[in-house]
């Protein structure tokens, strides 16, 4: 079920931030199931759940469910620092029915690896949908260790894989040794696609999904067809593109993008802001070096 690209969704706004643009969601939804997109994720790191309210992260959800309509598999994020309220999100997700749920390692607290455990553990055990553990110690200050997810896997059936987004491809390759064939080791980086598909990846939670979602998709079917040197060949083309949703914060450079394209608001909600000038020149130079042409294509918005 989680396989190929599985674009991270941007969460749009209008009036400047202050409110959730569902009527963008339900388009951004019909562009991703036109481009074969294999599975949406909501209320991710780069859907901005950090600034999201309860209320408006499980109305985000509803709506991506709503508007998908079981098209295409539907993953929430309903991670969090606090395990009553992963367990109050994720228990949410079921009842929208959503197919999966992500849950992020707790940030800020710093938990132990026994902490750990229990914390996904009881998660797990509040839902029965599948769970896809997130590892991305760079924002939340700790690392799962791949005993620990080796641990959870064997003792909860539904822990069924993880997005690794430490970019440490030696601990990928030691997860998929300790957890098996049957765990699904999926990129947390768009970068790091092309190498994790080589140990036994498959597939990727994808920021620049958001754009080129289709393109993406064709690095992966080339691989797992064994055309490697095509696969290699579309993951130069897509690299600086990649990189360039990086020059700043996730999820501010994939929004100005789209804003530039006309695809939404480009509007983010504080502490992040927009672009410094000259990295917004950058991404400018980067997404009409690309060629883009997406059923959003303006170009004259993106050449102002």
């Amino acid at each position: 079920m989680f396989r190929g690209v599985m674009v991270a969704m941007v969460t749009p706004f209008k009036n400047g931030g202050k409110e959730i643009d569902e009527a963008k969601i339900g388009e951004l939804v019909e562009f991703h199931i036109g481009k074969k997109t294999t599975a949406l994720v909501s209320c991710g790191t780069t859907g901005e759940s950090p600034t999201l309210s309860l209320k408006e992260h499980e109305r985000v959800v509803e709506v991506v469910v709503e508007a998908v309509k079981g098209r295409i598999p539907v993953i929430a994020g309903t991670g969090s620092n606090d395990t009553a309220a992963a367990i109050h999100l994720t228990k949410h997700a079921q009842k929208m029915g959503v197919d999966g749920v992500l849950v992020v390692s707790p940030y800020y607290n710093r938990p132990s690896q026994e902490g750990l455990y229990r914390h996904f553990r009881a998660i797990a055990e509040a839902a029965g949908l599948p769970n896809i553990l997130y590892n991305i110690q760079s924002r939340t200050g700790v690392n799962i260790e791949p005993e620990t997810i080796e641990r959870l896997a064997r003792d909860c059936k539904n822990i069924v894989g993880v997005k690794e987004a430490s970019g440490n491809l030696d601990q990928m390759s030691k997860i998929k040794i300790l957890c098996g064939p049957d765990f699904d080791l999926i990129s947390g980086d768009d970068s790091l696609t092309l190498p994790l598909l080589a140990i036994g990846g498959v597939g990727v939670i994808s920021v620049v999904g958001n754009l080129v979602p289709q393109d993406m998709l064709k690095l992966i079917e080339e691989f797992e067809r064994g055309n490697i040197k095509a696969a290699f060949t579309q993951h130069q083309k897509l690299f600086p593109l990649m990189r360039a949703m990086f020059i700043e914060t996730n999820p501010v450079p994939v929004k100005t993008a789209m804003g530039m394209l006309g695809m939404i608001a480009s509007d983010v909600r504080l502490p992040l802001c927009e672009m410094k000038p000259e990295n917004k020149d950058k991404l400018r130079k980067a997404v009409l070096a690309y060629e883009l042409r997406t059923d959003y294509w303006k170009k004259e918005v993106i050449d102002r």
